[in-house]
């Protein structure tokens, strides 16, 4: 079982690598976090050493890459957080429809 895991650790690597798209795309297709997959790719070192291109970890391009993915999530978050203060808005005004409690 912790064998299928390292292979889907490594296979999730491989998918971003080979992808081209940022670790936070994939990581979104995949359902984990870009986070995981910076780390899934130190933890599986010949994933990412049989790429001539792939960054080493410290480098220039890997915390270039680090930086775009956390700013993206950044934007991601605070759209999400303006959508919630605009519901909680338009949930906290009183109704127009004249009822305000009253039984008239």
């Amino acid at each position: 079982m912790i064998e299928k895991t390292k292979l889907s650790n490594a296979e999730a690597v491989q998918n971003w690598l080979g992808s081209g798209k940022s670790a936070a795309v994939v990581g979104e297709e995949l359902g984990i976090t870009a986070n995981l997959l910076y780390a899934w790719r130190k933890v599986v070192p010949a994933v990412a050493g049989g790429r001539a291109t792939a960054a080493k970890p410290g480098s220039a391009a890997d915390l270039q890459g680090q930086l775009d993915a956390s700013q993206r999530e950044v934007r991601h978050l605070r759209e999400q957080c303006t959508i919630l203060k605009k519901t909680l808005g338009i949930l906290s005004e009183p109704s127009s429809n004249g009822m305000n409690g009253s039984m008239r």
